[in-house]
C-alpha cells in the first residue's frame, strides 16, 4: 500500500486527481495540505486536512507527494519534498525552465526517489482513439496530424493586464498536447513556433501554433486559441489512403465540470455517445472507398495512477519519463523565449 499526500487543495486536486486516485487499488490518500483552510471544495471523509506542511514532511507513512499548487511554486516544493525523502508527482507545467526540470530530476536520482510529471491527458479518449486508428493501418502512411485544443474565452484575454510565461496559454495548454505528441511520436527533428498575443502588448499570450516535423515528411500541428467560437476538430489525421476526423474532445473534463464524477455508479463516465465518434474515410487496397464511424476508446485518468503504483511497487517503467518532461519544457521554453524577444 502506497500512502500519499497532496500539496494543494484547489481545483487541480479535487477535480483532476482525487476522483481518479481514490479509485486505484494499493493507493491511500492520507493528507491534503493547503496554506489556508478556506477551500470551497468539500472535505473528503477519511482524509486529514492540514495547514502545517510539516504534517506531511514528518510523516513516515507518506511516501508519495503530489504537488498541485500554482506552477510558480512547483520547483521549490518539489525540491523540498525530495529533500524530505518523498517520491513526487508534479503537476503541469512542470517548472518554468528546462534547467529547473533537469536539476530536480538529477536530485531525485541522487536521493533514490521517483519524480514524475502528471500527464493525465495521455489517457484522453480522443488521443487513444487516434492511436487505435493509426495502428489499424487503414490510413496508410501518416503524413499530417492536427491536434487542436480550442476555447472561446475572449474575456480572459480582454481582462488580462500583461504577459507572464507561466500564465501564458502556451504553458497552460500546449503542455497537454505537445506531451501527447512526444509520448506517441517521440522527439521531432525540428519545430516552427507561432506564439503571440491576439490582443497585442499588455495582454496575455493566448494563441499558439507549433509545427513539429518528423522523418518521412510527417508534420504534426499543435494549435489553440482563446478566440475559437466554433471549435476546430480535436484531431485530424491524414494518411496516404485517407483521413480520420475526431471533432469532439475527451468527455471526462466536461462531465467533471458538471460534477458528474467517475464512480462505480457512473459506468458512462467519460464514454462517448455515437454522435461523438470520429469519422474514418479511406481507400482500401482494392481501391474501394469506405467511410465509417469509429467507436471511441474509453479514456480514464485513473490509468495514470495505476501505472504510477506499478512503478513504485514493482519497478515498472515510468509512464512519463524524465527525458520526455525535459524535452517538453525545452519546447515550451523556446516558444516563450521567441515571444518574449518581441516584447
Amino acid at each position: 500500500m502506497i500512502t500519499m499526500a497532496y500539496i494543494g487543495n484547489g481545483k487541480a486536486t479535487n477535480r483532476y486527481h482525487l476522483p481518479f486516485s481514490q479509485q486505484v487499488a494499493g493507493l491511500k490518500i492520507k493528507t491534503i495540505y493547503a496554506r489556508h483552510d478556506n477551500s470551497p471544495w468539500p472535505k473528503q471523509p477519511g482524509i486529514a486536512y492540514t495547514t502545517n506542511i510539516d504534517d506531511i514532511w514528518n510523516d513516515p507513512e507518506v511516501t508519495l507527494v503530489a504537488i498541485t499548487t500554482p506552477p510558480a511554486a512547483h520547483y521549490e516544493l518539489a525540491m523540498a519534498a525530495l529533500t524530505h525523502g518523498k517520491n513526487v508527482l508534479l503537476e503541469k507545467p512542470f517548472t518554468e525552465t528546462a534547467a529547473q526540470a533537469k536539476e530536480l530530476f538529477a536530485f531525485a536520482k541522487k536521493q533514490g526517489l521517483l519524480l514524475e510529471g502528471y500527464q493525465n491527458r495521455r489517457f484522453d479518449s480522443d488521443f487513444l482513439t487516434v492511436q487505435k486508428v493509426i495502428e489499424s493501418g487503414k490510413l496508410g502512411q501518416i503524413y499530417e496530424v492536427e491536434n487542436n485544443f480550442d476555447y472561446y474565452r475572449p474575456q480572459s484575454s480582454e481582462q488580462s493586464n500583461g504577459y507572464s510565461r507561466l500564465g501564458s496559454f502556451l504553458y497552460g495548454h500546449a503542455v497537454h498536447t505537445v506531451d501527447q505528441v512526444l509520448s506517441y511520436w517521440g522527439e521531432p527533428e525540428s519545430i516552427q513556433y507561432d506564439v503571440h498575443q491576439m490582443l497585442g502588448p499588455g495582454h496575455d499570450a493566448d494563441y499558439f501554433d507549433l509545427d513539429l516535423h518528423y522523418p518521412k515528411g510527417l508534420k504534426i500541428s499543435v494549435k489553440s486559441s482563446h478566440f475559437r467560437l466554433i471549435y476546430r476538430p480535436s484531431f485530424v489525421v491524414y494518411g496516404t489512403r485517407g483521413r480520420f476526423l475526431k471533432q469532439e474532445t475527451d468527455q471526462q473534463e466536461a462531465m467533471m465540470k458538471k460534477f458528474y464524477m467517475p464512480s462505480p455508479d457512473h459506468p458512462d463516465f467519460g464514454v462517448d455517445t455515437p454522435d461523438q465518434y470520429g469519422l474514418l474515410s479511406y481507400m482500401d487496397e482494392a481501391g474501394q472507398f469506405h467511410e465509417e464511424k469509429v467507436v471511441s476508446a474509453v479514456g480514464g485518468y485513473q490509468y495514470f495512477y495505476e501505472a504510477l503504483v506499478k512503478t513504485l511497487t514493482a519497478g515498472a517503467p515510468q509512464v512519463v519519463t524524465p527525458e520526455q518532461t525535459i524535452k517538453l519544457m525545452e519546447i515550451l521554453e523556446t516558444g516563450a523565449e521567441q515571444l518574449e524577444a518581441t516584447l
